[in-house]
């Protein structure tokens, strides 16, 4: 661990993580994307299409193809929005609350087992420096001279 930089460390873990819900999803014929998408959206109200983009932190072209496929498997349909004519709201269909419900099983269980695995002041640790990082990157913080007085 000595020789490895934090961002290797994230990057890495994501990966894994990444990895481990695919594997789940393939076993339903989904990807990690798909889950994550369903669980972005209200399962009751439905959701803009403008504000899935953000709330995910994902480019609109990637999102695009996702819903598309989505609404192709019968996961979610897309309606009008009544409060404003030129938007579009997704909506889940009965399937695609299925799919939302296995999806939210497997995030609760992922995070289940690292809590039985991690003591409770070890993870408020890792919150905390998450919400550091997040917070560096979000305000440009890592490359001007308020974190480290050194300019590029």
């Amino acid at each position: 661990m000595k020789d490895k930089t934090i961002d290797y460390i994230l990057r890495t873990t994501w990966l894994a993580v990444q990895k481990m819900y695919n594997e789940e999803a393939a076993k339903f014929d989904s990807t990690m994307a798909t889950g994550f998408t369903l669980l972005s959206i209200d399962p009751e109200s439905g959701t803009p299409s403008t504000s899935l983009g953000p709330k995910m932190g994902m480019e609109a072209t990637s999102l695009s193809r996702i819903l598309k496929t989505m609404e192709t498997r019968g996961l979610i349909e897309r309606k009008p929005n009544p409060e404003d004519g030129r938007g579009v709201l997704i909506y889940l269909t009965d399937f695609g609350k299925e799919k939302r419900a296995y999806s939210k099983d497997r995030v609760l269980k992922f995070n289940e087992a690292i809590k039985k695995n991690i003591p409770l002041e070890k993870l408020m640790a890792f919150y905390e420096v998450a919400e550091t990082i997040n917070d560096l990157i979000s305000n440009k913080k890592i490359y001007t001279n308020e974190v480290n007085n050194i300019k590029y």
